[in-house]
């Protein structure tokens, strides 16, 4: 009976572990992040008082590159804001806002967030015109759209260019180009493959004389 009871143990243990999994998985769906700013900074479109605000993905299978800017109680929806994707060498363990360098008396412009522990985070994209000026602050190209804040389906049909400090606009991919593939060999081990042509008849063969043999196993422990 004490075997018996391990093994109902263990199935409890497993569904709970799922079901913690599932919780954390619908948490971090929108990769919700609270930040509290103790100074005006700004993002695409507008200047944010100083206060408590919510950062959150769209919710949106499709696109992922559209971040919502809420209050502090997710109650009022300040900013919609097209981005694209950032990336860094190492993850942290709490979220992060990353600024452009800006003059001594401007407001710090949010450049990228970044959810915690991953290494890829949102780059917001900047009105033209705004793209224009940031870039020459900040001594780098800065992803812009031609059009001023707009609804979220006109926001994911504008393309996207990138303003330089040289005061030039160039192609999106020219002034970010997606990363090379690591060539460095993979350290993941990944189960082998059977043949296409191979016959699942002895596995199932063995599988059937696994299962008996535990079966009996048990029943003598029981017993």
């Amino acid at each position: 009976m004490k075997i018996v009871r391990g093994i109902q143990a263990i199935f409890a243990v497993s569904v709970l572990v799922g079901t913690l999994a599932v919780g954390a998985r619908a948490d971090t769906y929108n990769k919700t992040t609270i930040f509290t700013f103790n100074q005006q900074v700004e993002i695409p479109g507008q200047i944010l008082p100083a206060g408590t605000y919510q950062f959150k993905l769209l919710d949106s299978v499709v696109n992922r590159n559209v971040v919502q800017v809420f209050n502090g109680d997710g109650s009022q929806l300040i900013a919609t804001v097209l981005t694209i994707n950032d990336s860094r060498v190492k993850p942290s363990g709490k979220a992060v806002i990353m600024f452009g360098e800006r003059p001594a008396n401007a407001p710090p412009a949010v450049k990228s967030w970044f959810y915690p522990g991953e290494k890829g985070g949102q780059e917001f994209v900047y009105p033209k015109a705004r793209a224009v000026l940031l870039a020459q602050e900040t001594h780098e190209a800065v992803p812009a759209v031609a059009a001023e804040p707009a609804p979220v389906e006109e926001l994911k049909s504008e393309p996207i260019v990138a303003e330089t400090p040289q005061k030039t606009e160039v192609e999106f991919a020219e002034a970010f180009p997606t990363p090379a593939p690591s060539t460095a060999p993979s350290t993941e081990r990944l189960a082998p493959v059977l043949p296409k042509t191979g016959s699942p008849v002895p596995l199932i063969a063995l599988l059937g004389v696994l299962s008996v043999s535990f079966a009996f196993t048990l029943k003598r422990l029981v017993s």
